[in-house]
């Protein structure tokens, strides 16, 4: 009925009015797009494909707030194909079918195509993404895919490979400078040089972000000009939080600070994670299997610190355990650093898994049970207590693999004195050319 248009019309018009400065900010065409010039700037290949409507089913791979959704509406105001938008969160299989079902109807009866926009693509499973492929693979569906987790975990390799992956970026300073300014004189209001400069610094390359924390700062203001108090109010309630990918290259730049003996590093990305809500007993125990894999014998307490540092996030929890949490950091950060451990297991683990297995020598063997005397077990076993230092040099290895060397202590820290320990009970005084070196290939230990 005309009068149902005309209030459905008001009502649509209210809702634009009301919506957050984020949604009324979107751009409508891509001379408006703040940002990802290397997609949608002159002759880039994304820009070239909308504005000759012959997009192909893509994935747009970003950080939130980097123009995915936008660059989805720009489409669909630019395309003569119908636009379906679905959200991977509430969306299903039946839906996927309903839509699928409607494109072949609309291109049997009008010839129209059918782009589908599917927001949050990574939400889907593997059954839901995989009802899409015959769809996308015939043509009969065009798929632009909005996802803030990396693509090759998140989506199916069929359906990415029959995708073109557009990779967004975080917006720049001045970027996002542009988008703070241009919202100012859409809304006619104002802000001081360093409110803005406080509201850029705050997003992360966000520009919903930027947009968000600029509209409760703009409340808070009251119709003056938005100060840089403002903002901190606005940033106080911030909730940092960063995706699956993030999470990934998050604890690899921890781990990896921590390895490099920065400790300023370290405790900068533990913030970050402790701010992101990552879960403490997971930063604990990478910081265990940190003690050994990079410190090692070069400080024997390492470990010792880092498993206190674990059962304190059980026993006194967040967010006390923090501090527990930050001293382990400089502790590890800080401590002589080796691998010689990890190095030496792998080698061990090679000869296991490749060299000869050779038996238990006899001498090393049982020989508490009645008759295992008569066996020659433990027959010739030199109890070192027995001994000067506790020592007594006898193999223990099997005779296949007699005088193998695993373990070499570095001249770092603790293993320095092991070093030299080793040496007086090998009778060494200086690097023993006669035995035999077992060095495999080095590969970097894993993080």
């Amino acid at each position: 009925m005309p009068g149902d248009d005309l209030f459905s019309g008001a009502a649509e018009e209210r809702l634009k009015a009301r919506a957050p400065l984020a949604a009324r900010m979107r751009p409508a065409s891509l001379d408006d797009v703040v940002g990802q010039t290397h997609l949608v700037g002159p002759g880039a290949p994304l820009r070239a494909l909308i504005e000759s409507d012959r997009l192909t089913s893509v994935i747009l791979w970003g950080p939130p707030g980097t123009g995915k959704t936008t660059l989805a509406s720009v489409v669909a105001t630019a395309t003569a194909k119908s636009f379906v938008p679905l959200s991977a969160v509430t969306a299903g299989v039946k839906d996927v079918r309903e839509v699928v079902e409607g494109a072949r109807r609309l291109l049997g009866e009008q010839g129209r195509g059918t782009i589908l926009f599917l927001d949050e693509v990574h939400r889907f499973s593997r059954s839901q993404q995989d009802a899409l492929l015959p769809s996308v693979e015939d043509g009969l569906l065009v798929l632009i895919g909005a996802t803030t987790e990396n693509p090759f975990f998140e989506v199916n390799s069929p359906l990415l490979s029959r995708s073109t992956l557009f990779r967004l970026e975080p917006l720049t300073t001045r970027e996002l400078t542009e988008v703070v300014n241009r919202a100012l004189a859409r809304e006619g209001a104002s802000a001081e040089d360093e409110a803005v400069d406080a509201l850029v610094a705050v997003a992360d390359g966000d520009a919903r972000a930027v947009l968000t924390t600029l509209d409760v700062a703009l409340a808070l203001a009251g119709g003056r000009p938005v100060t840089r108090g403002d903002v901190e109010q606005v940033r106080h309630s911030r909730l940092h939080h960063y995706g699956e990918d993030d999470h990934y290259d998050v604890i690899s730049a921890f781990i990896k600070s921590i390895r490099g003996s920065d400790p300023d590093a370290g405790l900068y990305w533990l913030a970050r994670m402790l701010e992101s809500g990552e879960d403490a007993r997971f930063i604990a125990r990478r910081l265990v299997i940190l003690a050994s894999e990079d410190v090692g014998e070069a400080d024997p307490l390492a470990l010792v610190v880092a498993d206190a540092a674990a059962r304190a996030v059980e026993f006194v929890g967040l967010p006390e355990a923090q501090l527990n949490l930050a001293q382990a950091v400089v502790h590890l950060a800080s401590a002589p650093k080796s691998n010689r451990v990890t190095l030496a297991l792998g080698r061990a683990q090679e000869d296991v898994r490749h060299g000869p297995r050779g038996d238990v020598p006899p001498h090393l063997r049982d020989g508490h049970y009645k008759g295992a005397t008569t066996l020659g077990h433990g027959v010739g076993y030199r109890y070192p207590h027995d001994f000067p230092d506790a020592h007594v040099a006898q193999e223990h290895l099997p005779s296949e693999l007699a005088r193998r060397r695993y373990y070499e202590p570095s001249d770092r820290g603790h293993e320095a004195v092991i070093a030299r320990r080793l040496a007086i009970w090998r009778g060494e005084e200086g690097p023993d050319e006669d035995r035999e070196q077992v060095r495999p290939e080095r590969s970097s230990p894993g993080e």
